[in-house]
């Protein structure tokens, strides 16, 4: 089923906590890591789909900071899953314009996957279709963090007096500040939690949470998702008209 979308009230950046992977796999009866294969096939979707509809930004949260407490075995599996998926799309990515990015921690990641994803981001760097934020080794407060430090180095080097400190100031420090602040955030796998995702930047986000879980997300369940922001009065803290 197609739904009937407004092009000229689409979102400007959606960001996604794609969840549900292990669950999707259990209930098979399968292996952990059998969902996060079937769950890159949901990647491909949405990822077309942001390109179609005319979205500018799309950011997914890959790996969290905390994600490396799990079995070792799964954290090398999905390191590995990034690198090779990020080396078999980078093609027809950038032969579609899109942008590559990425925001988290780079540098505690593998070698192999950060020179991947570096190359990936230098040979996309000038498209100018879909931006497609990789979050990676990422964390909310860990980006605060850094972005209070980088401020911190500022203030120590005599750059910036501490009392000139603005919200707009810390939104520069963060990972990709000339990203727009996601206009709508979907969550799959019913959990009702933002997970330290995007905390600065989500202020004023709408939420949208499905049942659905990620493997079993694709082209109209994001429509779905789309269509209920639009029908949505976003008031940025102003009292209702």
């Amino acid at each position: 089923m197609t739904l009937e979308l407004d092009a000229a009230r689409l979102p400007r950046h959606i960001a996604i906590i794609m969840d549900g992977n292990g669950r999707w796999a259990r209930a098979r009866g399968l292996p952990r890591i059998e969902g996060h294969r079937q769950g890159d096939k949901s990647i491909r979707a949405v990822v077309e789909r942001c390109g179609e509809l005319g979205v500018g930004h799309l950011t997914l949260y890959g790996f969290s900071t905390e994600n490396w407490r799990r079995s070792a075995d799964e954290v090398k599996f999905l390191m590995r899953l990034f690198e090779v998926v990020a080396r078999r799309e980078i093609g027809e990515l950038h032969q579609k314009g899109v942008r590559v990015r990425v925001l988290g921690r780079m540098h505690e990641l593998p070698t192999s996957l950060r020179e991947e994803l570096n190359r990936d981001c230098a040979l996309t760097r000038e498209n100018t279709g879909l931006t497609l934020n990789l979050a990676l080794n990422y964390g909310g407060r860990a980006e605060i963090v850094d972005a209070v430090r980088t401020l911190a180095h500022r203030v120590a080097r005599g750059e910036l007096d501490p009392d000139q400190i603005t919200e707009a100031e810390i939104a520069g420090a963060l990972y990709l500040p000339d990203t727009p602040e996601p206009d709508l955030l979907i969550r799959t796998g019913g959990e009702y939690r933002l997970s330290n995702f995007l905390l600065w930047q989500s202020a004023y986000t709408e939420l949208w949470v499905t049942e659905t879980l990620w493997p079993d997300f694709g082209r109209e369940q994001l429509d779905e998702a789309v269509l209920a922001y639009q029908h949505r009065e976003r008031r940025f803290g102003a009292a209702p008209v």
